[in-house]
Formats: structure tokens, sequence, C-alpha cells
């Protein structure tokens, strides 16, 4: 199953000195969950400092779980909404013909 998750920096209690010093942890722990097959796509937010995921696990709970992993979520330094996505029905076959 796909989730997206969307975070956002807590730059109200952390200030860029802090979450630079986790950058390169973050970027590293980033690459592993890719090679695992859990993170599928990952863009920066434009509009708030921030990240939304494209990411592959079989629970909600497992998403949360691989999340903790990331030194910024581990401490404590980002919120994110975890959003389960399911297939767009409007390209099932009996739609189109």
């Amino acid at each position: 199953m796909q989730f997206l998750t969307i975070s956002r920096r807590r730059t109200e209690q952390f200030s860029d000195e802090q979450f630079r010093a986790l950058v390169d942890a973050e970027v590293q722990q980033a690459c592993t969950l890719y090679g695992e097959g859990f993170l599928r796509q990952i863009w920066h937010r434009a509009d708030v400092a921030g990240a939304c995921l494209l990411v592959e696990a079989a629970s909600e709970a497992e998403v949360r779980e691989k999340l903790r992993t990331l030194p910024m979520v581990e401490a404590g330094m980002l919120d994110f909404t975890v959003v389960p996505l399911k297939p767009y029905a409007g390209f099932a076959a009996s739609k189109i013909a």
C-alpha cells in the first residue's frame, strides 16, 4: 500500500544550525529507506520548510515506525501527516469502455 507523508520543520522550536547538524544523517537514512523499497519519491515543499514522501508499507503503523528512523523525526524536529492512498477508480476498464 502507498502512503503520502507531509512533513513540516518545527522552525519555531529549532534553529537552522540544529537542522543543518542532522542533514547528512537524514540524507543517509533516506538513502537506506530508498534501498529497502520503503521510500519511493521525495520532494521538498515549496510553501514551508519540510518534505513530502511517497512511501510503500503494509500499514500506517509501519510507516510511522520507519519514519522514526529518520534523525530529524527521532529528534522531534518535524511534524508530519500520513495519508493512505488508494488507486484512482477513474482508470478502471469499465469506466473507459
